[in-house]
């Protein structure tokens, strides 16, 4: 609501605020641009090269988490049959009585 009382207020803003010559801003950008190997620095470029490693950073992250996963569910995977395994084994060690099927009742 506030944006659309504001437009005729914003529409009567120049397009660019311009920066004065004498100002301290513009002062030491201009002498830093000055420098030999910043002069041909580009803002976006920059920013653009930071995002890249950035996202190749978090795609390295993402790959190495998802085999720590894979890797832990294997080792779960294999856990568990060699339990199972184990109780198999057990009930072959036991001894099979036939007077036990004969005691009970019915």
């Amino acid at each position: 609501m506030i944006f659309l009382r504001k437009i005729p207020a914003l529409d009567t803003l120049p397009p660019e605020i311009e920066t004065s010559e004498g100002s301290l801003v513009f002062r030491v950008k201009n002498k830093i641009l000055g420098i030999g190997f910043l002069k041909s620095f580009s803002a976006e470029n920059f920013l653009h090269k930071i995002l890249s490693k950035i996202r190749v950073l978090t795609l390295k992250t993402d790959n190495k988490t998802s085999d720590w996963l894979q890797k832990l569910r294997e080792k779960n995977r294999r856990k568990k049959e060699m339990e199972n395994d184990n109780y198999w084994k057990e009930l072959k060690k036991t001894p099979y009585r036939r007077n036990d099927r004969e005691d009970l009742p019915g």
